[in-house]
């Protein structure tokens, strides 16, 4: 039976391009990559190019990820560099339900065996919904290089995202997954230790292979008591290795529910993640406003002919106030944003108008002259609520509040004043180990020493992050 393969969208993010398409060479080739590389299992859906712009790129990948259709994998390239313009992992972060670290890993891994200078990309990668979110550098070496690291592995990530029953694609364990990919332990072994032989402190096997016992676990002897000293230890771990996604779901089942805190809508809310759905408390607009500099007018079934001159009795400015109410045969002049005044149907643009008579000073109009028969009911109005109905819900349960979604000010528009969310887990740190010294001790290591690196680079993540870290300093082994 033929299987429908994975559907990819490719983002091509660049100004240059998006003036100039036919100059964009990374489009063309990520899609060799997945016709020649990935055999039958992919299908690019779709390719399209857009500026350096956050909110171009949130546009175009939200598009394709809350729609009906979207596709199992979305590939960006451009915009993962330290220019001013590189703004794509700003944009694509946010809007993550999910962090994929190891799809990181895999291609800053890989680049970085071919050139040092991949230090300098930013990628990030994650799901949102159902769809996993790659991106790649903007050079087309770069982004092809980077693809080909991860794509082996992308098809069961994409599957998993879905909503594949893991408990069934993981039956045959780790080694069918890797057969099934066409990868291999041992290699991706031997090009992890190679990556980390200046960073990793912990291993002394750098650039070779993955440790290998020569003899049989059965013909070992096996203490019955764990607690026993190194003598007398166990040989084999007695414990049964279990996957990945079965050690995430013991943490998350064994992680206690986070508390649910009230807090003013305010900017502490960054990084916050909504407990509940959150509805407007007032309509936006509140009140029927114009949307041009012009005339308000009041319009009939009955009415046949707009043109002709037409006293001005009132002006309605864009500020709080009352408005005199307005009679047939009357307009008002008004502002963008103003409130219509009561009576009012409709608003002629000032590009339709003449001024007919004028205030002996000549600021003032005294008379119009409107020159079209056109406008119709509604005309120019933005009605209440047109924006956000009362009571609408405009947040949902699990959104995260960020610096460049909008989700502040969209609670700000509505009159929210307070909202539930998850208080946010304080994290502590801890490194272990008797080798293990403070990065900061002044002097040279002795030997056997090792500087304490993990601790701060993962209380700078964390505060990063946007949660507070208790730094628990470092533990002997005894």
């Amino acid at each position: 039976m033929d299987v429908e393969p994975l559907t990819a969208a490719i983002l091509i993010i660049s100004d240059t391009a998006f003036r100039d398409p036919p100059t964009d060479k990374a489009g063309p080739t990520l899609t060799d990559v997945f016709n020649q590389d990935g055999g039958s299992q992919w299908r690019v859906s779709d390719t399209q190019i857009v500026p350096d712009d956050v909110v171009a790129i949130q546009r175009r990948v939200t598009g394709w990820c809350d729609g009906e259709h979207n596709p199992n994998l979305i590939i960006t390239t451009g915009g993962t560099g330290f220019t001013l313009k590189d703004n794509t992992p700003e944009a694509i972060g946010p809007l993550l339900h999910k962090h994929a670290t190891g799809l990181v890993h895999g291609m800053l891994a890989a680049s970085i065996n071919i050139t040092p200078f991949a230090v300098m990309s930013r990628p990030v990668a994650g799901v949102r919904n159902k769809t996993i979110i790659i991106t790649l550098p903007g050079s087309p070496k770069g982004a092809k290089e980077n693809l080909q690291a991860i794509l082996k592995q992308l098809p069961h990530a994409c599957k998993q995202a879905a909503g594949e029953d893991s408990r069934a694609a993981h039956k045959g364990g780790v080694k069918a997954l890797e057969e099934q990919a066409g990868v291999g332990s041992v290699s991706m072994a031997q090009h992890h230790h190679e990556h980390h032989r200046h960073s990793h402190h912990h291993s002394g096997c750098h650039g070779h292979a993955t440790p290998k016992a020569h003899t049989n676990v059965h013909d070992r002897p096996v203490s019955n008591d764990p607690n026993e000293g190194p003598a007398q230890r166990h040989r084999e771990s007695p414990y049964p290795m279990i996957s990945v996604d079965e050690a995430l779901k013991l943490i998350l089942d064994h992680t206690p529910s986070p508390k649910i805190i009230q807090v003013p809508v305010d900017g502490n809310l960054v990084g916050c993640v909504l407990a509940e759905d959150v509805q407007a408390e007032e309509p936006v607009p509140a009140f029927r406003a114009s949307i041009v500099d012009g005339y308000a007018i009041i319009l009939t079934k009955e009415t046949t002919t707009i043109k002709g001159v037409y006293p001005v009795v009132s002006v309605s400015h864009a500020r709080p106030g009352d408005v005199p109410s307005l009679q047939n045969g009357q307009v008002a002049r008004i502002t963008t944003g103003a409130p219509l005044p009561p009576g009012a149907t409709s608003v002629v643009m000032l590009e339709d108008t003449i001024i007919k008579t004028k205030t002996e000073n000549g600021q003032e109009e005294i008379e119009i002259e409107i020159l079209t028969n056109d406008i119709i009911p509604g005309e120019n109005v933005r009605e209440v609520g047109s924006d956000v109905k009362a009571g609408e819900t405009i947040l949902r349960k699990g959104e995260m509040i960020t610096t460049v979604g909008g989700e502040f000010g969209l609670l700000a528009s509505v009159g929210k004043r307070e909202i539930s969310i998850y208080q946010k887990p304080i994290v502590g740190v801890l490194s272990t180990g008797d080798e293990i010294v403070p990065h900061d001790r002044p002097g040279p290591l002795r030997l056997g020493e090792v500087r304490d690196t993990n601790r701060p680079t993962l209380i700078a993540a964390v505060r990063g992050w946007g949660f507070s870290v208790i730094d628990l300093g470092i533990a002997s082994d005894k």
